[in-house]
């Protein structure tokens, strides 16, 4: 049986039975590599598949009428990457490795089968895809609404956060290998504001850089000028449960 990082990742939620974990490794047989800056699928191409990180990072971006780039959503290992495809033909995001990775590629149609021989992890899905939702709202309210500062700090605080969710551990640094040009173009700023704010980050004692990882050194702090809410911490699925 296929080793199954969505199992992985859900088995976190919800005990899973062995049928389950089985479903879901049969999802992931087959297996795509891509490099660092490789365009995965792009912006209007077909959508017929999606995709579950199993290694690396990837993101989901759109082109502005001004020809400047915003990168909405950061895909960590574990997490689907892509299924914002399945509610059209084409996909509405181009979506790209931000580092060397390696993700399962999931046919639409085995999905279907799966919900309905599996209605229980279907129902788990979706209510990930909801805290999904609101994190990226979350998102969408710091860039609208906050200050620069905050606006980087919430990015590096929400992905540490979905790392420890995910079983990393965070209590030696977190990997950032995202560019800060590609910061920049998640949370609305330059690369050169992005510089400074993680500098600013660095000089009050709330952070610390090197080779390319990030360690936190006061959570709180740092949770605090985020204003960030950990939504995969309180995921209620009793409801499931049975």
């Amino acid at each position: 049986m296929v080793q199954s990082c969505l199992a992985d990742r859900l088995g976190r939620y919800l005990r899973l039975g062995d049928t389950e974990r089985r479903a879901l490794g049969a999802l992931e047989e087959s297996e795509r590599l891509v490099s660092r800056g490789q365009v995965l699928r792009a912006e209007q191409a077909t959508a017929r598949e999606l995709f579950v990180v199993r290694r690396g990072w990837l993101y989901s971006s759109m082109l502005l009428p001004d020809g400047n780039r915003q990168i909405l959503s950061v895909h960590l290992p574990g997490e689907a990457a892509g299924d914002t495809g399945m509610a059209w033909g084409k996909a509405p995001f181009t979506l790209v490795a931000a580092t060397d990775a390696a993700v399962g590629v999931i046919d639409k149609a085995a999905l279907r089968r799966l919900f309905a021989e599996h209605p229980r992890l279907g129902l788990l899905l979706y209510t990930l895809a909801q805290a999904e939702r609101v994190s990226l709202a979350d998102r969408l309210a710091s860039v609208g609404r906050t200050s620069a500062r905050a606006r980087v700090a919430a990015l590096i605080c929400d992905v540490m956060r979905r790392l420890r969710a995910g079983g990393e551990a965070a209590s030696d640094g977190i990997p950032l290998p995202l560019t800060q040009e590609e910061i920049g173009d998640a949370v609305g700023l330059t690369a050169v504001h992005v510089n400074r704010m993680m500098r600013l980050l660095v000089e009050e004692g709330t952070i610390a850089r090197s080779n390319g990882r990030v360690r936190i050194l006061d959570e709180a702090r740092l949770a605090a000028t985020a204003n960030h809410i950990d939504r995969f911490a309180t995921i209620d699925t009793s409801w499931l449960e049975g």
